[in-house]
C-alpha cells in the first residue's frame, strides 16, 4: 500500500482534497468516484503496479484494442472525458489503467488529448500523438483513431507472424544448447571414468568429446561470462552512432534475413507515412516521424536525406530513388501517387504488398528451417552418443577377435 494525495470536486462543484492509502492511482480514482467525487489530480506514493515493469508495460494488442474502442465511443457521440473514464475502468492492465487515469485527469484540467497522451511516450508513440493532434484539429478524431487502430492491428499481426515463425528454431536451438551442456557436464564424465578404468587409447572422436567435456566443466563460469560480455559489448556498440550504422547495414546484407529486414522497414515506412498523410499531417513532419520508426538506421538516414531535399522543393520519389535503399517499384509507385494526388492510398498499397512479401518470405523460411533444425538436432545428439559408444564397440570387436 502507498499513500496518494488527491484533488477533486463533489457533485455540488466544491473542491476537495485529501490523502488515501491504496495499491495504485487507479484504485484511488475508483474509490473516490464511487463516493461521487470527480478526480482532477492524483500524485505521490509508490505505485506498486509499475514495480518490475519492463518497457512500457502495455502490450501492442492492448493499445490497439483501446484505440478501436475509443474510436467507436467517439463516433457514437460520447464526450471525450466520458470515453476515457469508461476505458480506464474496464482496463485490466494496472499500468495502462493508471496511464489512462492520468490522461483523463490532464484532459479534465483543460489539456488537449494529444498533449496528454504525449506525456506518456513509452506507450503513445510520436506517430500516435501527431495523428491524434491532427484528428482534434480537423474534428475527425473518431476517423483518425480508427485509422490508428487499423495501423496498430496490421503492425501487430505482422510482428506476431514473424515471432511465430521464429519460435520453432529458437526453441530447438535452446534445446540443443541445454542438452549439449547437460551431456558435457553430467553424462560424459561418467563415460570418461568408465573409459579410464578400461584403459587403452580412445578413438579420436571420443577423445574430442571428452576434451570438450573437461573444458566446459573447468571453464563454465568463464564461458557464461564470455557470452554475457559479448551480448553487453554488442548492445553497447549498437547504441553508438557508428555501431548502429554498421550493424543495421549488416542486417540488410544478410541472406534471407536481410530481405525480410528491408521489406519490413519499407512496409513500416510506407504504412506510417500513408497513415499520417491521410490524416492531415504535413509531409515534412510525416517524414520526420517515419524516419524515427523505420526500424533500421540505413533506411532512416535515407528518409531524412530525402526530407532535406523535399524541403528544398523536390518531390518525394526522386530523393528516395537516389538513396539506393528503396526498390524501383516503391519509388515509381510513390511518383505515380504524387502525380495523381493519391499519395496516401499508394503508400498504403505499397505497404500491403510488402507486408504480404514478408509473410511469404517468413513462411518459406519457416518451412525450410524446421526440417533442417530436426536434422541438425538429431545429427548433433547422435554424434555425441556414437562418440561415447565407439570405445565400447572397439572393445567388443577386440574381445570377439
Amino acid at each position: 500500500m502507498a499513500e496518494f494525495q488527491w484533488t477533486g470536486t463533489n457533485r455540488q462543484g466544491r473542491t476537495l482534497n485529501g490523502t488515501m492509502e491504496a495499491k495504485s492511482r487507479a484504485e484511488v480514482k475508483d474509490q473516490l468516484e464511487a463516493r461521487g467525487i470527480v478526480i482532477t489530480n492524483i500524485k505521490g506514493g509508490f505505485d506498486m503496479s509499475t514495480f518490475g515493469v519492463i518497457g512500457s508495460g502495455v502490450k501492442s494488442k492492448e493499445l490497439s484494442t483501446f484505440t478501436r474502442q475509443f474510436s467507436v465511443m467517439i463516433n457514437a457521440g460520447l464526450p471525450l472525458v466520458g470515453c476515457l473514464q469508461i476505458l480506464g475502468r474496464q482496463q485490466e492492465n494496472k499500468v495502462f489503467k493508471n496511464i489512462i487515469v492520468e490522461v483523463t485527469s490532464d484532459v479534465e484540467k483543460g489539456g488537449t488529448l494529444a498533449e496528454s497522451l504525449g506525456r506518456h511516450k513509452k506507450v503513445f508513440s510520436e506517430l500516435y500523438v501527431n495523428m491524434v493532434a491532427a484528428g482534434e484539429q480537423g474534428g475527425i478524431l473518431d476517423t483518425i483513431l480508427a485509422r490508428l487502430a487499423d495501423y496498430l492491428e496490421d503492425a501487430a499481426s505482422l510482428q506476431s507472424k514473424i515471432k511465430s515463425a521464429m519460435m520453432y528454431p529458437v526453441v530447438v536451438l535452446v534445446v540443443v544448447l541445454v542438452a549439449t551442456l547437460a551431456m558435457l557436464i553430467f553424462v560424459i564424465p561418467i563415460f570418461e571414468k568408465m573409459f579410464e578404468d578400461l584403459g587403452g587409447e580412445l578413438p579420436a572422436m571420443t577423445q574430442a568429446v571428452v576434451d570438450a567435456s573437461d573444458f566446459v566443466q573447468h571453464n563454465i563460469l568463464f564461458i557464461l561470462l564470455g557470452i554475457g560480455g559479448i551480448i553487453f559489448a554488442y548492445n553497447a556498440y549498437y547504441k553508438t552512432n557508428s555501431g548502429e550504422k554498421v550493424i543495421d547495414t549488416i542486417k540488410l546484407s544478410l541472406p534471407v534475413f536481410g530481405q525480410i529486414n528491408r521489406k519490413m522497414s519499407i512496409a513500416r515506412f510506407t504504412r506510417t507515412l500513408g497513415t499520417l498523410t491521410s490524416s492531415g499531417v504535413a509531409i515534412l513532419d510525416g517524414l520526420n516521424i517515419t524516419a524515427k520508426t523505420a526500424g533500421n538506421r540505413v533506411i532512416s538516414d535515407a528518409i531524412m536525406k530525402a526530407r532535406v531535399s523535399i524541403s528544398g522543393g523536390e518531390n518525394i520519389a526522386g530523393p528516395l530513388e537516389e538513396s539506393g535503399v528503396f526498390p524501383t517499384m516503391v519509388t515509381q509507385m510513390i511518383a505515380v501517387g504524387e502525380e495523381t494526388g493519391g499519395l496516401d492510398e499508394m503508400l498504403v498499397k505499397v505497404a500491403d504488398f510488402y507486408d504480404e512479401e514478408v509473410k511469404i518470405l517468413v513462411d518459406g523460411m519457416a518451412s525450410t528451417i524446421e526440417p533442417l533444425m530436426i536434422v541438425f538436432l538429431g545429427g548433433f545428439v547422435g554424434a555425441l552418443v556414437i562418440a561415447m559408444y565407439l570405445p565400447i564397440f572397439d572393445m567388443i570387436q577386440t574381445v570377439g577377435g
